[in-house]
């Protein structure tokens, strides 16, 4: 299992490309099941999670070629289309549950597994069953699958989720956009993979009005066609990169980066004493001082500070002058990443939904053990920082969610590098 090495070393500068968003691409790459004409995704990341999501639709007769070095998914689903998803393949990742609703609304029924991904909390299904069943379909689990059917297809309804679920609105909106009538989804989530999700629907002929705010309106139509849509910029990406300078010091530009994609965690870096401005060419990061400022962070729903940046986030506020508390209310196991940054000397005390953070003026370097996607490049800023060497195992994780994170880190000056196993 391969680990990677990070030697702490000053300040980072320079250019870094901020990828395609992986949770937007993975909502959007399902959409090719909704027509028998060719998708195609431009400015895709390379990912395992994109590797992932293509077999699965491989395995359910779709046909998906990575072109230009994988930047750009080919897709069509113009034969016969499986209706089953298996476990070996859906278990790998938790966005493999998007199929669902595209199946639905193409065959009337479906058979997928429940989902696997990082164990970082409980992320319940039910949210995507009951949005799908408001649309007439049946869902029963039956031995780890759920079977749903649409007899006579998917009606139109008014549907109010009792929390803005990613996932489930993706799903809604898919189902609906051939379902019979006019659908409302209510209390929707409003992220901006949700806006590309549509944009792009959009371009295949569907008829979705509200996206990015927490009401959609979906009138169904008889057919999709075929579109080429550019996969949104990483906003998870972009606020990992962000902070690389804002830990070591220096000044980094990420290229393609915007302010409307992270608002809410440009505010607390501002806060914390980082400057923050947007130019033609991306989001340029600079720290004012030896060291930053402690600042609370509470984890919401966007536009709020996104629950995938709180790992990172932590790493900064450990050598932050004073004492910050992060509130984690989306994923109750999202603290997992405490007691390897406490491993590198870090002072953080976890109590339920909270870690208090006591900045320290200085990490050390440690064999350290990434937990999940968010944790294990958390692991690597801190190392960034720290004295001496870091080493973190179980990286797997981090291919799931970054892009040849070595030579673009290594491109700011940074000593990191990949050990294979």
């Amino acid at each position: 299992m391969d680990s990677i090495l990070v030697r702490g070393n000053g300040p980072l500068n320079g250019d870094i490309e901020i990828a395609g968003a992986k949770n937007a691409c993975l909502a959007l790459m399902p959409a090719t099941l909704l027509s028998e004409e060719p998708l195609t995704l431009t400015n895709a990341p390379r990912l395992s999670d994109i590797k992932t999501m293509t077999a699965l639709l491989a395995s359910l007769g779709a046909e998906v070629s990575a072109l230009q070095d994988g930047k750009v998914q080919a897709m069509s689903s113009h034969g016969e289309i499986n209706p089953v998803a298996d476990y070996d393949i859906v278990r790998k990742m938790r966005a493999s549950n998007l199929v669902l609703g595209p199946l639905l609304a193409r065959l009337g029924h479906a058979v997928v597994s429940l989902p696997g991904g990082c164990a970082i909390g409980a992320r319940p299904m039910d949210l995507h069953t009951t949005a799908l069943e408001a649309l007439g379909a049946e869902i029963e689990l039956k031995d780890g699958y759920l079977h749903a059917t649409a007899k006579g297809g998917l009606k139109g309804a008014v549907h109010h989720m009792r929390f803005p679920s990613v996932g489930a609105t993706e799903n809604f909106v898919m189902a609906a956009s051939l379902a019979k009538g006019t659908s409302v989804l209510e209390n929707a989530a409003r992220e901006p993979e949700i806006v590309d999700l549509c944009d792009c629907l959009i371009k295949m002929g569907a008829q979705v009005e509200g996206a990015g705010s927490s009401r959609i309106e979906i009138q169904g139509v008889d057919r999709l066609h075929g579109a080429t849509h550019p996969v949104v910029t990483d906003r998870i990406e972009l606020g990992t990169f962000m902070l690389a300078p804002a830990i070591c010091g220096g000044e980094v530009t990420c290229l393609g980066g915007k302010l409307s994609l992270v608002e809410s965690f440009v505010g607390k870096l501002e806060q914390a004493g980082i400057s923050v401005s947007e130019n033609a060419r991306g989001l340029t990061v600079k720290r004012n001082g030896e060291r930053v400022k402690a600042v609370d962070v509470v984890t919401e729903p966007f536009p709020g500070f996104p629950t995938d940046l709180q790992a990172q986030m932590m790493a900064l506020l450990c050598t932050a002058e004073g004492t910050s508390v992060l509130e984690e209310t989306i994923f109750e196991n999202r603290f997992m990443h405490a007691p390897e940054l406490i491993r590198m000397g870090a002072q953080i005390e976890v109590h339920g939904g909270h870690a208090t953070v006591h900045g320290v003026g200085k990490l050390k370097g440690a064999p350290v053990m990434a937990t999940d996607l968010r944790a294990s490049v958390s692991l690597i800023l801190a190392g960034l920082a720290a004295e001496g060497e870091t080493v973190v195992s179980r990286v797997y994780h981090l291919d799931r969610g970054y892009e040849f994170i070595e030579q673009k880190l290594s491109g700011l000056g940074a000593h990191i590098e990949r050990i294979k196993s």
